[in-house]
């Protein structure tokens, strides 16, 4: 297992929010991730894990400063993981055009097989396998995992729990993108990391993947009515719809007034955090 380097630390609601550095055998890259440690963590009985994973253009820093989840992760001892949002670095490739929607900020948590993004962009590996063994070395957590995250981030919570039953003990989402063979955003990123056979897309499009889901975790999803990507990107519907198709529990919360921004995230968060400490044995 790779060594962490600590990169900065602060003292949050009597535990600590800290930033490391490591090695990535599966990206072949340094990446930072961030942990928010509740005070219970000193009393050295392992936690439980909620990971994040956040949207285009962010990295491990948005949700720890914008989301306010700290305080009541600190009451619950829950402790949670930030990810960056895809490889970065020296000789890690990025969009021709510097676009925002794909490459660097934009990994999409799937594993790329085309070239020049399958040596680097392998953030669905990373995600489910890499992170969390390295988190589950290094710091006083159990096995007992939640995910969640937002827009992109959400797409990528979605996956993992349905590609990986038992893996996750709950899953949640803010304005995911739920459809992503049927959005802009999912054409120009399925379509550069995996190719134009629409057929490979099918596995990391939660729409798809819930139709043959071994497990039947419930989803939680929150989605602002006045987010501007709602109709074009998000999708929220097609996904209720394969729920529905398949009896798989989803509730959907349409929020009025809320558009996509972390004071969406930050307005709501408390909830998830309570849903996910539910099935994680916290309440």
């Amino acid at each position: 297992m790779s060594s962490i380097e600590l990169i900065a630390a602060n003292k949050s609601y009597g535990g600590w929010h800290k930033r490391y550095r490591h090695r990535s055998q599966v990206l072949g890259c340094d990446m930072v991730f961030a942990i928010y440690l509740p005070p219970q963590a000193d009393q050295g009985k392992p936690l439980p894990v909620l990971y994040w994973l956040s949207g285009l253009t962010c990295n491990d820093e948005n949700f720890m400063q914008k989301a306010g989840a700290q305080r009541l992760a600190a009451q619950l001892g829950l402790v949670i993981v930030a990810p960056d949002t895809s490889p970065r670095g020296e000789g890690v490739p990025d969009d021709p055009e510097a676009a925002w929607d794909f490459g660097l900020g934009a990994g999409f948590y799937v594993n790329a097989t085309e070239q020049p993004w399958a040596q680097h962009y392998r953030m669905y590996d990373y995600v489910v396998s890499e992170l969390p063994a390295l988190v589950e070395s290094h710091f006083p957590v159990s096995d007992r995992r939640s995910i969640s995250g937002h827009s992109m981030g959400g797409h990528g919570a979605l996956i993992c729990a349905l590609k990986n039953p038992g893996r996750y003990r709950s899953v949640s989402a803010f304005a995911p993108i739920s459809n992503p063979l049927n959005c802009p955003w999912g054409h120009k990123a399925l379509g550069n990391y995996l190719g134009a056979d629409r057929a490979l897309w099918k596995a990391w499009d939660a729409c798809e993947l819930i139709a043959t889901a071994e497990e039947r975790l419930p989803l939680l999803i929150d989605q602002g009515e006045d987010d501007s990507f709602l109709a074009e990107q998000l999708k929220p519907d097609a996904l209720v719809q394969a729920a529905a198709r398949v009896d798989h529990p989803l509730t959907l919360r349409h929020q009025p007034g809320y558009d996509h921004s972390y004071y969406f995230i930050a307005s709501f968060i408390d909830d998830h955090l309570r849903h996910h400490a539910q099935a994680l044995g916290l309440v």
